[in-house]
């Protein structure tokens, strides 16, 4: 029986990267986790993946659609399909690989197995039991399943068939309009299959900046994608390798079936912790299945949880965060994260990319704000490659002009949005964005422009 000062169950970007800041503050650490390689959903079948067919198609697009007007004549390249599968596969083998070198690097045990909790202090991997000062329930989350859609990971798929299917379908249904969907749809959209998203509220995107859903869905139009909204979805049967995707529209209750030779059920995420005898244990849960904490502490002494297990958006980054001051906090230190400056990113083309209140949530909370706006169109960099659809959208306070929130939808959205997290990490105003000197010509210049707009008004507009 081997004894710890922390045991991490999950690998994922919480998982590791709480051990990580474990071992570098001086405690004996290990991670469980069951998977051939670490890095959890996010590297093995979420983020890294996802990001690398979406880069992918995006040049594929660029050769098609664009090389012609630079003058890069000749032949638009074809799709070798299993080679772009290889190509992902080799980015997730030299992320994952990265980690072990760190448990290395950090003197990290990996308990190799699936974990669950027998007792307080006591971690069973396989017929192991192993001793911990504390535990770190870090083990993410799962696609959500849908009644009446059953997944076999080949016609009906969740986002980890779908970043794997033997061929690519000519017509794809996406069942749901978050980001797992459109990043997936828009993948598929470029190269060549039909793709219609069936969405159950009136809106894609639930929860972004209306005025910016609007824009986004508009674009995504332009790109092929349709869109079936206000539709809630019957039931998916399948026959001979194809699909078939019935929906009834809330507005008239009329149903419509949709034929298609993949359904991709995108409906969001739920914690993942079976298995792990939380019940047995008397660990509280929130009623949607998250585990209860409080400053990451669960119910039971020395068991904490993290990331995707605990309330709060499921998002790679946010369970790093909470990695990270966990750590801090079990070394005797003080640590903390900014639920209110935590960056979402939608990676499509044009990226959109958000962090704090959008104007519904400032409207809701009766607070007084101005805004600023600047569109691509205004920006050099973005028009010499085509990307100058979108805009960035900054809300300040009307009276202080404290930056309370901003909204980017065009090029490197996902990249642009730091400065403005960095700003409202110091409390800045948007004119603390806007007499700050930005580098001529960079797509970076729209978010001085925007927050000049929450003042006297933009240059170039």
């Amino acid at each position: 029986m081997a004894s710890f000062d922390v045991i991490i169950i999950g690998g994922g970007p919480g998982g590791y990267v709480c051990a990580i800041r474990c071992a570098q503050l001086g405690l004996k650490t290990a991670v469980v986790e069951g998977r051939e390689a670490l890095g959890g959903t996010c590297l093995n079948v979420g983020c890294i993946p996802s990001k690398a067919l979406l880069h992918a198609t995006h040049a594929l697009h660029e050769a098609e659609h664009n090389f012609a007007k630079m003058g890069l004549k000749g032949k638009s390249p074809s799709v070798d399909w299993p080679q772009m599968l290889a190509y992902k596969d080799e980015v997730i083998e030299g992320n994952t690989k990265g980690i072990e070198f760190l448990f290395k690097k950090n003197k990290i045990t990996w308990l190799k197995g699936w974990g669950s909790i027998p007792a307080p202090g006591q971690v069973k991997v396989g017929d192991e039991v192993h001793e911990a000062k504390n535990i770190v329930i870090a083990t993410g989350s799962e696609p959500s399943s849908l009644p009446g859609a059953e997944i076999d990971e080949k016609t009906v798929v969740t986002s980890t068939g779908a970043l794997a299917l033997s061929k690519i379908p000519k017509s794809l249904v996406v069942i749901g309009a978050g980001v797992i969907g459109l990043e997936m749809g828009s993948v598929y959209a470029r190269l060549g299959a039909e793709v219609t998203v069936v969405e159950y509220l009136d809106a894609i995107t639930p929860g972004m900046d209306a005025e910016v859903a609007k824009t986004f869905q508009r674009i995504l139009s332009k790109q092929g994608l349709k869109f079936v909204l206000g539709a809630a979805v019957q039931g998916v049967t399948t026959k001979g390798g194809k699909a078939k995707v019935t929906y009834k529209l809330r507005k008239n209750d009329s149903e419509a079936v949709l034929d298609a030779d993949c359904v991709l059920v995108a409906t969001g995420r739920k914690p993942f912790t079976e298995g792990l005898g939380l019940e047995a244990l008397g660990v509280e849960m929130e009623k949607r299945g998250q585990v209860k904490t409080h400053h990451f502490a669960t119910t039971v002494k020395g068991l904490y949880a993290i990331g995707d297990a605990i309330v709060g958006p499921m998002l790679a980054h946010k369970a790093e965060d909470e990695g990270m001051a966990l750590a801090e906090i079990l070394a005797g230190k003080s640590g903390h994260v900014n639920y209110d400056v935590i960056p979402g990113v939608v990676y499509t083309t044009p990226e959109v990319a958000s962090v704090g209140k959008t104007e519904e949530q400032l409207k809701e909370a009766g607070r007084a704000y101005k805004v600023g706006k600047f569109s691509f169109m205004g920006n050099g960099r973005a028009k010499a490659v085509f990307q100058s659809e979108g805009f960035v959208k900054i809300l300040a306070d009307k009276d202080t002009d404290r930056i309370l929130g901003a909204h980017i939808i065009g090029p490197m959205a996902g990249d642009l949005i730091h400065e403005v997290c960095v700003a409202m990490e110091f409390g800045a105003a948007a004119q603390d964005l806007a007499l700050t000197c930005h580098a001529h010509p960079t797509y970076s210049e729209a978010v001085r422009e925007a927050a000049l707009a929450c003042g006297d008004g933009a240059i170039h507009a």
